[in-house]
């Protein structure tokens, strides 16, 4: 009897990305907006990365991880939002197949997981230079900032691989339906017809050992560099030193405050919508900002930006 139940059992082979298939006419202005966020994010983004590249003046520790979180943010926005843009072209929702959907699970997984981990090695960078500057040198030389950055990479890669793995023996065969605009953990497991009590404990493990760490990280960082800027006598120094590292501060607040409101509220279907709504503060809105936040505030970023600009003018000219 139980046999013949599972071979009733239709096996799904896509889901229906719901998104904003609510919104009516609204839905072209969404696109248009959500069309500008993107390019404007995909061009500043890449330009922090070319300008890192090629200044040599910001041939630095703190902007080599910058280039390295801009280049993550691109990636980062260019797994959520093309979806979002096909899926809004076309009524606001959309099809996406099961193995699809579990490949953008995957790669949002592991960029938000290395932006965590990129993040943590940022505040260690501010936490050396404002707090052991006569070791600054010593401590983040080239050799150690690579080794921050490909561990970076790394660890947000082995948490959601063993995830993913499990993820891939699951079975659906139906409801169809996320009621989301990309696929996330908590969707993709409700729609499942295989028991998900395993995963569930997996999934909280690793997201203790692989996302805990460099949060706290973070945190005793910026612990220990309050404290030596409130030790400053001067306002003007206190004011000097809290400049080098207030942007980093801005967008650590931005990513990590967003993403505790969207996974500690309540699941429930009345927060359903309140949930798409953060969720759209550090998948679209945050890689967007970040590159605004470092060059409006960052007097080198727009240095740098200026004298690119001089030398590609004169390049034109020969």
């Amino acid at each position: 009897m139980k046999k013949a139940a599972e071979e009733n059992r239709t096996t799904v082979t896509e889901f229906l990305l719901l998104g904003f298939g609510d919104l009516g006419d609204q839905q072209l202005l969404l696109y248009l907006l959500f069309l500008v966020i993107y390019m404007v994010t995909m061009v500043g983004n890449m330009l922090i990365v070319v300008l890192v590249v090629v200044d040599h003046h910001l041939h630095t520790p703190m902007y080599f991880f910058l280039g390295n979180l801009a280049c993550l943010e691109t990636c980062y926005s260019s797994t959520i939002l093309p979806v979002i843009l096909v899926n809004l072209f076309h009524g606001g929702q959309g099809t996406i197949s099961v193995a699809g959907c579990l490949t953008q699970y995957y790669f949002f997984s592991f960029l938000a997981g290395s932006e965590c981990y990129l993040l943590a090695a940022m505040s260690y960078d501010r936490y050396v230079a404002i707090c052991k500057p006569l070791l600054y040198v010593a401590l983040m030389n080239g050799k150690v900032c690579l080794q921050l950055v490909a561990g970076s990479w790394l660890s947000g890669s082995l948490a959601v691989n063993t995830l993913i793995y499990l993820m891939h023996q699951l079975n659906f065969c139906g409801p169809f339906e996320i009621n989301h605009f990309f696929c996330d953990f908590n969707p993709i497991l409700y729609l499942s017809c295989s028991d998900t009590h395993v995963i569930k404990i997996v999934c909280f493990f690793l997201s203790a050992v692989f996302s805990l760490p460099p949060f706290l990280l973070t945190l005793t960082s910026y612990g220990y560099i309050i404290s030596a800027i409130l030790r400053i006598p001067s306002a003007s120094g206190r004011q000097k030193a809290f400049s080098t590292c207030s942007s980093h501060l801005i967008v650590v607040s931005i990513f990590y405050g967003t993403i505790m409101i969207v996974y500690l509220l309540p699941k429930s279907e009345t927060l359903e919508d309140l949930n798409k709504v953060f969720s759209l503060l550090y998948t679209v809105l945050t890689p967007l900002l970040n590159p605004m936040i470092y060059s409006l505030r960052n007097r080198d970023v727009k240095v740098a930006f200026r004298r690119t600009l001089a030398k590609f003018y004169a390049f034109e000219r020969i």
